[in-house]
């Protein structure tokens, strides 16, 4: 059964990117996002691809991989694609569903216009991508 928005937005609110919103930002997010459903060994998006959205995970797993290398595995609350969406630069690797897998999509130009009218979104995705890059950093110093 199709989510309603309600349930996108609260989905959307147990992501870090998103973390600290209320429901004024995550409604509109969650009427903007889009859920997409994934067969085992579909392909979420392509390395070296332009990218144009990002994804949620709602249920299932996705699988990342990078040069045939896998990098992770990401579950529930889990998001993706957000580094090609704000630069604009080809994919940095590739994300597999790993049996049936449910996102939410959000497209760029959804989320950019959501930033444009809602200042309180820009600082989430702020805090969301500096928490993903202290946690990539200190993943290499252990």
């Amino acid at each position: 059964m199709a989510m309603t928005t309600d349930e996108k937005a609260d989905a959307l609110g147990r992501v870090a990117l998103f973390d600290g919103l209320g429901s004024a930002s995550l409604l509109p997010l969650g009427e903007a996002a889009t859920e997409t459903t994934f067969a085992d060994g579909d392909a979420l998006v392509i390395q070296g691809q332009v990218g144009t959205g990002l994804f949620v995970v709602v249920s299932g797993v996705v699988r990342i991989v990078q040069h045939g290398e896998d990098l992770a595995r990401l579950g529930p609350g889990d998001y993706l694609g957000e580094l090609a969406v704000i630069d604009r630069e080809p994919r940095s690797a590739s994300a597999f569903a790993v049996g049936p897998t449910r996102c939410l999509a959000l497209a760029s130009w959804d989320l950019f216009r959501r930033v444009d009218a809602d200042s309180s979104l820009s600082h989430a995705l702020l805090r969301g991508l500096a928490l993903r890059i202290r946690a990539l950093t200190e993943q290499h110093h252990h």
